[in-house]
């Protein structure tokens, strides 16, 4: 009976260790990678960054896909409220990147993207997303 209950019990851990969820730490680093160009979504997405930074979480927004066209000035009546939250996040410090690759397929230009915004580079876009513990969400 004593070797049944071990065994159950070795088991329930084992599996308990499997599903338990990684926890961010307090301050660990958020990586939003944003491929929407839909003004609910990308709302989201960045009021979620927002949030977290707030909270002490270093936040890096990745401007990816039809991303790009919430970051370029030409479409400030459609985004209005998110590129004021845009320029919000990079005044507290937050990096907002815009991928280069989707810019050029977009025909969005350097000169077209709000002040502050980087273009990606392996180097600045690869130093936020693999910086130690690190999370990552997608919208």
């Amino acid at each position: 009976m004593k070797l049944i209950n071990i065994l159950l019990i070795t088991i329930a851990l084992i599996a308990g260790s499997l599903t338990t969820p990684a926890l961010a730490g307090d301050v660990d680093p958020l990586f939003v990678n944003m491929t929407t160009d839909d003004a609910h979504r990308a709302s989201m997405a960045i009021t979620f960054g927002k949030a977290q930074m707030e909270r002490g979480h270093p936040l890096t927004v990745f401007l990816n896909d039809k991303g790009v066209f919430v970051g370029a000035k030409n479409n400030a009546a459609k985004y209005e409220e998110q590129q004021k939250m845009l320029s919000e996040i990079m005044s507290k410090g937050g990096v907002v990147i815009a991928c280069p690759m989707c810019m050029k397929h977009y025909g969005v230009e350097t000169a077209d993207l709000l002040p502050g915004i980087q273009v990606g580079k392996p180097e600045l876009t690869g130093a936020a997303l693999f910086k130690d513990n690190t999370q990552t969400m997608s919208w």
